[in-house]
């Protein structure tokens, strides 16, 4: 408070900031001004106005008024620490610490302001300032509990733990012998398994033991008590000891995998790696087995030993727990199984088990070896079971074949039809897998997880609006883009924005791509408010863990699918950049009289749908906007629905950087990240990092056929470069020279050479094939048709035994795909092209993208065929997805 104001003032001004505490932002206003009246350049008042104003959401006059305020009174420490909070609330962290800084200049020992300034410092990770303000803290207050922790937990922050652990037993040393009071058992229960933590973390596993053991009478939490002495035994390694602490705890939750995991690990028989000797197995069994006769009721100890049993003892097991959870129906069971998929031969056994289980169920009613009859129900999820195994192998006419069985057996049940949409996605059919999508969740109203799943399914089919539509049933007030924002939905976003991609429309996919990338934003932003409660609260464990994944936040997988959409968007932007009004009119003009008034239709129908949609949503705004107390809830309007401003930008390649440089820092172990990054920088002509990339990419997956692309495309791009004239460019050169032996590939090799050995070594793969034809004809475009010939003499071998019903092909649909879109688009040979497309509409029949015999679009074309052809003799046929054909009155179909 300025020390120049008399005491009316002086008291105006202390509501001024009790007002501001209670949000009572009013009331400080009327003060403010009753002061400026009178003094109208206290440079105090005027900052705590515009304080009051920027709560009320006036920011231009808040920062006109803090800045004179401060302008006014340089030296007031009040002025700095309220023009930091005003940049904290806009997230300006650095700039609000400078100001936090320039306070303590004028107050030092300011409390408020400190602990203000090791929160921001905590957010930023300025570790070392952090340890420094939390010491201050201390000083200035060492009988307050939170200071002494705040600083140990800096310290352990700044990589420091055994200076933390000091910090904490001095702490101690301040307590009474009766401390904790009954209401404070639980933190300081907290704080002394933070500091065990510590020890643990620190290596001092014996201390640490003895450390919880002399406070055990002080630890409320026993659950976590008995979970961390069972942890330290066993790395002291008092095995024995440890072992009766897992079992203990294994009676207390049979189904925790950590614990059964613990008990391995202290009987000699875990492996990292999931390999174990032939006597490790069964000695692994008898341990289950005997568990098993003691939690009778538990699931986790029947299914464990599934991962390490194999052949005929693993075949006993998977029928011993299959066929209660078949009786019980329980449709997770094969989600449940799906790991053991990547196990060599489960697979098959788990094929011919389930198999003999359905055959046994059709002929006696029950199971094979058993009289007692099982429910009906019983064949149904035996069914269901089989259609997701064979969907999993790449059988889709088998899978599609036994979920037909269960609908027909059983028609009522959603799962199937949500089964039956996943088999045709995966076969190729996205326009049908919506569409049964939508009929299972009309089922069903009241299932938001059913709902997201035909969102989902629309999404993947490009019905956008549809999947629009279908998503606003499960949000608040139908605004469905606002409140689907608002609940972070990402999943829903990333979905969409990969549709928008896939049909061009570049403004929309960046939107949603950019808008992801915003969540995590808010989620960073989120941690500020723990900085404080944690440590008053003293949920320290959970804290320090919160930080840590914080840190790790970008690199999680939605973050990496927004990231990379997002670089995409602005690389195919820089391709093929949009065309000014002025080219538009251009061509307009060359264009025929016919097609030009074709474009101006087409463009009026265009601004008259978005005229329509803006008034439809401005009406929902109007009708949604009260609440139920009768106040209007005013939402801020997207300027850019479209995301057209993103697309209006002078260097999309420097967009993309900012976006690559998070991926490259948090997921430089990803191959997508070094493929994104080498595309960039050969656009930017940044040789030396398309270099790195290349290095990253071959370091990662020297045999994955983008890498073999970036590599022969990348010395062929540098050998046709001219001459180096500049300095610069010879040291470019000379370290080009100097790195290129060091890839193996090209060792005493021409691009050619390497490119036919690449072949070679991976003749029997589609994708290889592929990549070595495409960089032929990138090295000489006169081998054309000879790279064509390379892909199109393709074989679509087996890859694997199958059971009883034949071979898997190798080729993957999304494979294909690729290929397709290669001689479309690289080769630009559409005869060839159409030749492929043809071949796999064989090998793919429900692929819509390929226009298979079975896809429903083309079934749907016959469909209607039929219906014009029936129509003369008065009845028509309608085939539905479940395969049902309807008969019905052609006349009455016509009139309707």
């Amino acid at each position: 408070m300025g020390a120049s104001l008399p005491p009316k003032e002086a008291n105006l001004f202390k509501l001024i900031v009790k007002s501001y505490e209670i949000k009572q932002y009013k009331k400080g206003l009327k003060a403010a001004d009753a002061i400026l009246k009178k003094f109208p350049d206290h440079g105090e008042t005027l900052s705590m106005k515009g304080l009051t104003l920027n709560c009320m959401d006036r920011k231009p006059e808040a920062y006109e008024l803090v800045k004179l305020g401060l302008k006014n009174d340089l030296k007031s420490h009040v002025c700095w620490h309220v023009f930091g909070l005003l940049y904290r609330s806009d997230r300006e962290y650095r700039e609000a610490i400078k100001c936090y800084r320039n306070a303590l200049r004028i107050d030092p020992d300011n409390i408020e302001i400190l602990r203000d300034l090791s929160l921001l410092q905590a957010q930023m990770r300025d570790l070392a300032g952090f340890v420094e303000t939390r010491q201050k803290l201390l000083t200035l207050k060492p009988n307050h509990r939170m200071n002494w922790i705040g600083f140990a937990v800096s310290h352990h922050l700044n990589s420091n733990a055994s200076k933390a652990i000091d910090i904490l037993e001095a702490y101690e040393g301040t307590l009474e012998n009766d401390y904790p009071p009954e209401s404070e058992r639980c933190e300081h229960g907290e704080m002394l398994l933070y500091k065990i933590s510590l020890l643990e973390e620190c290596g001092f596993f014996e201390k640490a033991l003895e450390e919880l053991r002399r406070k055990e009478s002080k630890i409320v939490d026993k659950l976590s008590y008995k979970e961390v002495e069972a942890s330290l035994l066993m790395k002291l390694n008092r095995l024995e000891e440890a072992e009766k602490l897992y079992r203990l705890l294994l009676v207390m939750n049979p189904d925790n995998y950590r614990y059964y995991e613990g008990l391995q690990k202290c009987v000699g028989l875990h492996s990292e790696t999931g390999q174990y000797a032939s006597d490790e197995i069964d000695k692994l069994d008898s341990l289950y087995k005997s568990l098993a006769e003691q939690f009778t009721w538990s699931s986790a100890v029947k299914r464990i030993p599934l991962d390490f049993l194999d052949g005929e003892k693993f075949r006993e097991a998977a029928d011993n727990y299959v066929r209660p959870l078949l009786t019980k129906g329980v449709p997770s069971l094969f989600s449940d199984l799906s790991p053991l998929y990547n196990h060599a031969g489960k697979a098959d056994i788990l094929e011919m088990l389930i198999l003999g289980l359905e055959e046994s169920l059709k002929k006696t009613g029950g199971y094979p070896g058993r009289s007692e009859k099982e429910p009906p129900s019983a064949l149904l999820w035996t069914l269901f079971y089989l259609a997701q195994h064979y969907d999993r192998r790449a059988q889709s006419d088998t899978a599609l074949a036994k979920i037909e069985e269960a609908m027909q057996h059983t028609p009522t049940v959603i799962d199937l039809y949500s089964v039956k949409s996943k088999i045709l996605k995966h076969a190729g059919d996205f326009t049908a897998a919506a569409a049964l999508a939508d009929e299972a969740r009309c089922m069903d109203l009241a299932d938001r997880y059913v709902n997201s799943m035909c969102v989902k399914r629309m999404l993947q089919a490009d019905q956008v609006p549809l999947a629009e539509k279908t998503a606003v049933l499960f949000t608040k007030d139908g605004e469905q883009h606002t409140n689907l924002h608002d609940m972070q939905c990402m999943w829903y976003e990333l979905a969409s924005g990969e549709s928008y991609f896939r049909q061009g429309e570049l403004g929309r996919s960046l939107k949603n791509f950019v808008t992801v990338e915003k969540h995590y934003a808010d989620i960073t932003e989120d941690q500020f408010d723990f900085h404080s409660y944690c440590l008053r609260k003293m949920t320290l464990r959970s804290y320090i863990e919160m930080l840590r994944f914080q840190d790790r936040l970008h690199a999680h997988a939605y973050f990496r699918k927004a990231a990379a959409g997002a670089i995409r968007c602005y690389i195919k932007l820089y391709d093929t950049p949009p065309k000014t009004s002025t080219e538009e009119d251009n061509e307009l003009a060359k264009l025929p009289a016919s097609q030009k008034k074709k474009m101006r239709q087409k463009q009026r129908k265009a601004e008259a749908k978005a005229k329509k949609e803006a008034e439809v949503k401005s009406e929902e705004a109007n009708v949604g906007g009260g609440s139920k107390h009768g106040k209007r809830n005013v939402k801020a309007v997207d300027p850019d629905p479209h995301g057209d401003k993103l697309l209006q930008i002078e260097d999309p390649l420097m967009e993309a950087g900012k976006y690559l440089k998070l991926l490259q820092k948090h997921s430089s172990d990803h191959l997508e990240t070094h493929l994104l990054s080498f595309e960039v920088n050969m656009r930017k002509e940044k040789i030396l990092l398309a270099l790195q990339a290349l290095k990253h990419l071959v370091q990662l997956d020297a045999e994955n056929p983008e890498t073999h692309r970036c590599l022969i495309r990348f010395f062929h791009k540098v050998a046709s470069r001219p001459a180096p004239t500049t300095d610069a460019e010879k040291l470019i050169l000379g370290v080009l020279e100097a790195e290129r032996p060091t890839f193996s590939q090209l060792h005493d090799k021409s691009l050619m050479e390497a490119n036919t050995v690449f072949l070679e070594q991976h003749k029997d793969s589609l994708m290889h094939r592929a990549a070595a034809a495409e960089m032929m004809y990138c090295l000489e475009p006169n081998k054309k048709a000879e790279a064509i010939k390379l892909i199109e003499t393709s074989l679509n071998n087996p890859v694997s035994s199958n059971g009883p019903l034949g071979p898997v092909k190798e080729w993957k649909l999304k494979d294909c795909v690729a290929v397709h879109k290669i001689l479309t688009s690289t080769f630009g040979d559409q005869d060839a092209a159409l030749r492929w497309k043809n071949q796999c509409a064989v090998e793919f029949p429900y692929s819509t993208y390929f226009e298979g015999s079975l896809c429903s679009t083309i079934t749907a074309n016959k469909a209607s065929k039929q219906v014009h052809e029936n129509a003369e003799n008065g009845t028509a046929e309608f085939v539905s997805l479940n395969g049902t054909v309807e008969k019905l009155d052609a006349l009455k179909n016509l009139a309707i």
